[in-house]
């Protein structure tokens, strides 16, 4: 708690929140951290109990639990890290097991990296999702040995379909099915697996490999893509996603292959490694603007409902 207070109430850290996020974020209140309990009923906006008051402290400091704070202080030896762990366990609600996997498979890195996976079409009808899909996933808990088949890939993950939608970076991923059919004409083809996410109000189609990432299978997929948007897509939805997971791809191919793809398309690998941080920082604030932007829809959202 004492490591809590000298490093949130520092000169240091305000002054980096208040480059970062609108000054609301940094005004001085006396910070009643909620419980673990408190936190898995409460609901989007922030919420203040009398659990634990610790003095003064910045407003972003409430956006978490106190055991949260203990995970994110111990584990990110940075600010940009630590106001990102703020804000993602807030946005996703995460849970001191679920932001500690995130922690440790470096969610900070791979979800906000610089990306060249994605597709033309994927960055002019979605700006933001650079900053939405991952480029690389962590699939340990998956349990799959060396060589694996891609229907034994598809059924673990399936079997543990919540981790694999923490590990996609959001939980606004809705699981549809799995091997969901596609009748084009009189044949018939079946998408690998099928999500929606909620925020983009769109569908996402996932094809899963277990070899290297080749150009045809984005034919594959983009195919898959039209068939979704013509026969299944709803006129209130946007264009549906589509995503490649493969265990490697040659990132020369992934560029070439996206430069003139104008579906929305990415390729992921789910190969575990160890990432170099470069070039995350400038993108944190595209971050906080993003979280910004959710929170003011959210307050909207609530004024209209009180108002009616």
């Amino acid at each position: 708690m004492v490591m809590l207070y000298d490093e949130y109430s520092s000169e240091e850290f305000l002054d980096f929140v208040q480059s970062k996020l609108n000054p609301e974020f940094v005004q001085f209140e006396t910070a009643q951290l909620e419980s673990d309990e408190s936190q898995k009923n409460a609901k989007s906006e922030i919420v203040q109990t009398a659990s634990a008051q610790l003095g003064l402290l910045p407003n972003i400091v409430l956006l978490t639990s106190f055991s949260n704070h203990v995970e994110i202080l111990c584990n990110c030896r940075t600010y940009e890290q630590r106001l990102f762990y703020m804000l993602y366990a807030n946005k996703e609600r995460l849970n001191y097991r679920e932001l500690k996997r995130c922690i440790a498979n470096d969610t900070f890195t791979t979800l906000l990296r610089s990306k060249k996976n994605l597709s033309k079409g994927m960055l002019k009808s979605y700006p933001q999702a650079g900053i939405t899909f991952k480029d690389e996933l962590f699939l340990d808990f998956l349990n799959l040995p060396e060589k694996h088949t891609e229907n034994k890939l598809k059924k673990s993950i399936v079997e543990k379909m919540k981790n694999f939608i923490l590990e996609l970076g959001s939980k606004e991923f809705l699981f549809v099915d799995m091997e969901y059919v596609l009748q084009v004409g009189a044949s018939s083809y079946k998408a690998d697996l099928l999500f929606y996410h909620r925020g983009l109000q769109a569908l996402v189609a996932i094809e899963l490999k277990t070899t290297k990432f080749h150009p045809k299978d984005l034919g594959q997929l983009e195919f898959y893509l039209e068939a979704l948007d013509r026969d299944v897509r709803k006129s209130n939805e946007n264009p549906s996603i589509g995503m490649i997971l493969c265990p490697s791809a040659d990132q020369v191919v992934v560029e070439y292959a996206m430069n003139r793809s104008m579906s929305p398309t990415l390729i992921a690998e789910y190969k575990k490694k160890l990432i170099p941080q470069e070039k995350v920082q400038k993108l944190l604030g595209e971050y906080c603007a993003s979280f910004e932007m959710g929170a003011s829809q959210k307050k909207k959202t609530a004024r209209k409902h009180k108002n009616k």
